[in-house]
C-alpha cells in the first residue's frame, strides 16, 4: 500500500496530506469528527504501512487547532506507533506548529509531547499581522 491520502478538510475534520516519497504526513485544521475512528484509520493504517515497508525517516507536520476527545485518543495512538518505531531504531518525528494565541492546543502538545522520547517540535505559527 503506498498510496497516499489527500483528504480535504472540513469543518469537523482535519485537512491530511500524506507524501510516501518524502516520508511526510500533514494534517491541518479541527478534528471533532462524528465518527473519528474512521477518519483515523486511514491515518493508522498508513503510518503503519510506511513502517513496515520503509526505512525512511516519518515525519508528522501537525496544525490541528482543536481535537475532541477520540481524536485525541486517536493521536495517541499514532504517536505511540511512532514511539515503537523510535525504540526500535527508525528515525521519526513530530513537528506541531500552533497559534501562539491558542494556549490550549499548545499544552496539549506538550502533554502528548511528555509521552515521547522521539524528536517533538512544538513551534508557534508566524501569525500574519
Amino acid at each position: 500500500m503506498s498510496h497516499d491520502l489527500n483528504l480535504s478538510g472540513s469543518p469537523s475534520t482535519p485537512a491530511i496530506q500524506s507524501d510516501w516519497q518524502s516520508g511526510r504526513l500533514a494534517m491541518q485544521g479541527d478534528s471533532y469528527p462524528e465518527n473519528s475512528y474512521e477518519l483515523f484509520s486511514q491515518v493508522i493504517e498508513w503510518v503503519e504501512a510506511f513502517l513496515e515497508q520503509e526505512s525512511r525517516p516519518l515525519t508528522l507536520v501537525l496544525e490541528l487547532v482543536y481535537l475532541n476527545t477520540s481524536s485525541v485518543k486517536a493521536m495517541m495512538d499514532i504517536f505511540d506507533l511512532l514511539e515503537e518505531a523510535h525504540e526500535g531504531g527508525r528515525v521519526v518525528g513530530v513537528e506541531w506548529r500552533y497559534d501562539p494565541r491558542n494556549e490550549r492546543i499548545a499544552e496539549l502538545a506538550e502533554e502528548f509531547k511528555e509521552d515521547c522520547s522521539y524528536p517533538f517540535a512544538i513551534l508557534p505559527l508566524e501569525v500574519g499581522s
